[in-house]
Parts: structure tokens; sequence; C-alpha cells
């Protein structure tokens, strides 16, 4: 089984890295960007079949380890066999 995991600061949390980002696109020209926020990308492989476990199982991961869930969110996504 193949996951993606997307792990993103809350809103309201300050991404500093997000703003240099944004102001290095902002000096380059692309005065467009009014924000940038950063994030991981988790992909996974599980041997397991069901998807129901699967999630679940992703979800203990990023409650546990993955995602520091006081500032960060997390979703899961392309459960794939």
């Amino acid at each position: 089984m193949h996951a993606r995991v997307y792990v993103t600061l809350r809103r309201g949390v300050l991404d500093p890295q997000g703003k240099a980002v944004a102001r290095s696109l902002e000096a380059l020209g692309f005065e467009e960007v009014k924000d940038v926020r950063l994030g991981k990308l988790i992909e996974l492989t599980l041997a397991e079949t069901s998807i129901e476990r699967a999630r679940e199982r992703i979800e203990q991961m990023c409650e546990r380890l993955l995602a520091n869930t006081v500032i960060e969110d997390y979703r899961i996504e392309s459960l794939e066999p």
C-alpha cells in the first residue's frame, strides 16, 4: 500500500521559512505571490492490504512521530494498493 502524508503548519503559526521564500520570490520579480507556507510531503509504503487499516496506522504514525500536532496539521492522501 502506498500513501502520501502532507504535514503543514497550522494557520496562525508563524512560518519564517515561508516568509523567506515569499521575499525571495518577490525579489526575483514574482510580485503576484502574496503568501507562502511550507510543509512536508512524506511518502510511505506499507505492507498492508486494507485501506481502512492502513489509514488507521498512518494516523497513529502522524500522531506519534510524523507531525507535531500542537503546531502542525496533516492529511493523508493517495492511499493506493
